[in-house]
């Protein structure tokens, strides 16, 4: 594709976006930035939802990870609807019960400050990593794209990125975020749609020989019973359920656009309606996979070392004008859902948890400020690092990653939920900084320790519940207190 088109194409979609901030932070303020006043309209919030959680990981690495793993991936996704109904029925009742702002606020009236601080600085920490990954894999696109044509180096083109990311994005925060997820989420579906349409035509296939072509692939297999694998069925779907309510339902960013809903009513059929949607969208990206791969070896092109590149490659240099400009319409869509509402949900959680900022009676929209801008440079400085060191499809990484970043926040709300007993507060951090470490240090060395186990998303399970086991150790009577902490 001609670099003008392309530059043409990410220039007219930034304005698009521009426009829509424009409208949407008339009048905003800080309750503006971080709750959208409480007045989104749910089926918008649960379409807008769609687009960031499929994000640039599946919109690129689920397709390629077709390659490597198959349609296993669904057993991942099996689980997460059992977790997103964990979220809707048990989590969605109880932040609105409790009118929060952040939902780490709960870790303070259940645990006490230094809990709360705990579940904070692991959210950040995981949001920072989890939204520096998508990030990454987006710029990579339009690296390959646009600037490599112009011998532009890769740093500038994540600066570049974000700044536009932070421009739409540093007024009207979550009510923003709200309106343009909803037109991400059209751009992003309508790109694999597309792209499938565009195989279909190259391979000279009827459409309703798509189904049949997909079925009998034998890259279509989603179940994997061996327990040892990686992709075993018990540890997928099991990880699925708890890492949905890690990352979702524990998570700030996620939690903070259904915070936004009218009711709690309305929350729920948000997260059970996105829920199907999402399902229903993974399936056509799997499908997206098995095709892409069929036509690469009907053609005889070389498949690319990291699979991560195949959707690009082929999307780019061979499907012609139309699906290409449809993907980087996708992908550009992908990058921005996943990363603007990442930065207001750092920006939120900093300001309200760690700085406090509703005490705060001066100066509160210039903290807010200059936080949105600190996460954004942060941001950047993660991605740089992440270019020069990633190795693997990014979306194994950003899974793994996760089961040691979440696994602590996991355990520090199950605990909560599930017990009504009170803890030494001021040792909890600890507990959370112990768990993750514990749980690498079994992760390197299952193999050898466990009869060649090797674990894969489930780690998240047991860094959770070594970090409940930590807690219960700090069981206090309450007897005790006056005389501790």
């Amino acid at each position: 594709m001609s670099p003008i088109l392309v530059f043409g194409v990410i220039a007219g979609y930034f304005v698009l976006l521009l426009a829509i901030s424009h409208f949407t932070s008339r009048q905003a303020d800080n309750n503006t930035f971080f709750t959208a006043n409480r007045q989104s309209p749910w089926f918008l919030v649960a379409y807008g939802m769609v687009g960031a959680t499929l994000s640039g990981v599946t919109f690129i690495s689920v397709p390629g990870e077709v390659g490597n793993s198959n349609w296993t991936y669904l057993q991942f996704v099996m689980g997460n609807m059992v977790g997103y109904a964990v979220i809707a029925l048990v989590l969605i009742p109880l932040f609105y019960k409790l009118k929060l702002i952040s939902i780490y606020e709960y870790l303070k009236d259940r645990f006490g400050q230094n809990s709360y601080y705990a579940g904070a600085s692991f959210f950040l920490i995981s949001q920072t990593i989890g939204a520096s990954f998508r990030l990454f894999l987006a710029a990579l696109v339009l690296q390959i794209a646009f600037f490599d044509a112009f011998g532009i180096p890769f740093w500038v083109t994540v600066m570049i990125t974000i700044a536009l990311i932070w421009l739409y994005t540093f007024r009207g925060g979550i009510k923003t975020i709200v309106w343009t997820d909803t037109l991400q989420t059209t751009f992003l579906l309508l790109a694999v749609v597309i792209s499938i349409f565009m195989i279909v035509d190259h391979m000279g296939l009827k459409f309703t020989d798509v189904f049949a072509t997909v079925a009998n692939s034998e890259k279509s297999t989603i179940f994997d019973w061996n327990w040892r694998s990686n992709n075993a069925f018990f540890k997928s779907f099991l990880a699925g359920i708890f890492i949905t309510i890690a990352m979702n339902g524990l998570d700030q960013n996620v939690m903070q656009k259904n915070l936004t809903c009218k009711s709690i009513g309305e929350a729920q059929k948000n997260i059970f309606w996105f829920s199907i949607v999402f399902f229903f969208s993974t399936v056509l990206f799997l499908a997206l996979g098995v095709l892409l791969y069929k036509y690469a070896m009907d053609q005889g092109i070389a498949i690319p070392e990291r699979t991560d590149d195949l959707y690009p490659l082929l999307a780019l240099n061979h499907f012609g004008i139309l699906a290409g400009v449809v993907f980087l319409l996708g992908i550009t869509a992908a990058a921005f859902s996943s990363a603007d509402s990442a930065l207001t949900a750092l920006t939120t959680s900093f300001c309200v948890d760690i700085l406090d900022i509703q005490k705060k009676e001066k100066n509160q929209k210039k903290t807010r400020l200059l936080v949105h801008i600190g996460f954004t440079i942060l941001m950047f400085i993660v991605i740089i690092v992440f270019n020069s060191l990633n190795d693997s499809s990014v979306v194994s990484a950003v899974f793994k990653v996760a089961g040691f970043t979440y696994g602590p926040l996991l355990g520090l709300f199950a605990y909560g939920l599930l017990s009504k007993n009170p803890v030494r507060d001021k040792w909890v951090p600890v507990v959370c900084i112990l768990s993750p470490v514990i749980s690498v240090i079994l992760d390197f060395n299952s193999e050898a320790w466990l009869n060649g186990y090797q674990f894969g998303f489930e780690i998240l399970l047991v860094n959770a519940a070594i970090t409940m086991l930590g807690l219960f150790a700090l069981y206090k009577a309450k007897t005790d207190e006056v005389s501790i902490d």
